[in-house]
């Protein structure tokens, strides 16, 4: 008997819980400036896009072909290769 009245109330706890978070979602959701999803003190990494596949890079660890502002960010040697091989067809 003593059993049966735990595990009800156990069940209710984890009822409970689960409507919290539930509501507390709903309500983080509905704020204008929502909590930052990276850990705290990260900044947000700029991407840049390969001009081949178009896959989202991170610049620290593309393969770069050219530098400063006319710089063009690849996620694989074979798509800079590629680029090169449009860019020399075109000039």
């Amino acid at each position: 008997m003593i059993i049966g009245w735990l595990l009800r109330f156990l069940l209710l706890i984890f009822i409970a819980r689960a409507v919290w978070r539930f509501v507390a979602g709903l309500v983080e959701g509905m704020q204008a400036t929502p909590r930052s999803a990276g850990p705290a003190g990260q900044s947000p990494v700029a991407l840049v896009r390969d001009p081949v596949c178009g896959v989202y890079v991170v610049p620290s660890r593309a393969i770069a072909l050219g530098r400063g502002a006319g710089a063009r960010y690849f996620c694989s040697k074979r798509c800079r290769d590629q680029y090169r091989a449009q860019r020399a067809i075109s000039a």
